[in-house]
């Protein structure tokens, strides 16, 4: 099996791509970028921080390695915690079976490496 990275690893290999291509669709970015800061905004019933717990559960759902990254360190900054994150990803065992037993570990280290990251001291 091929050494799998987690967290910001997967961002650093992701920024340059990004940026290039959002410099060819700056619009799209944009527009997407809106639609990012509206979905993440503290609402009603929900605020940030478990909002960010759900994408991370989406993430594991669809399998994707910068949703992960991403939103695990964003769940981090919106005041997560492992436990947190760990229950949220206990949810995508029984919504994703098989892969999300793959995904989830890899989600829950990555949100480990930025909590640390974040929170040295209880490391």
């Amino acid at each position: 099996m091929s050494e799998h990275v987690h967290g910001k690893a997967v961002l650093d290999e992701l920024n340059p791509l990004t940026r290039n291509l959002r410099q060819a669709i700056p619009d799209v970015y944009a527009g997407f970028r809106e639609l990012h800061h509206a979905s993440f905004a503290p609402g009603q019933a929900l605020d940030t921080r478990m909002k960010e717990l759900i994408a991370v559960a989406i993430s594991v759902i669809d399998e994707c390695d910068g949703c992960v990254a991403s939103h695990t360190r964003a769940a981090v900054r919106a005041g997560a915690t492992k436990q947190e994150c760990a229950d949220a990803l206990a949810v995508t065992f029984l919504m994703g079976g098989g892969p999300a037993s793959v995904y989830a570990p890899r989600a829950y280290a990555a949100f480990c490496e930025f909590y640390d990251a974040e929170h040295p001291a209880e490391g």
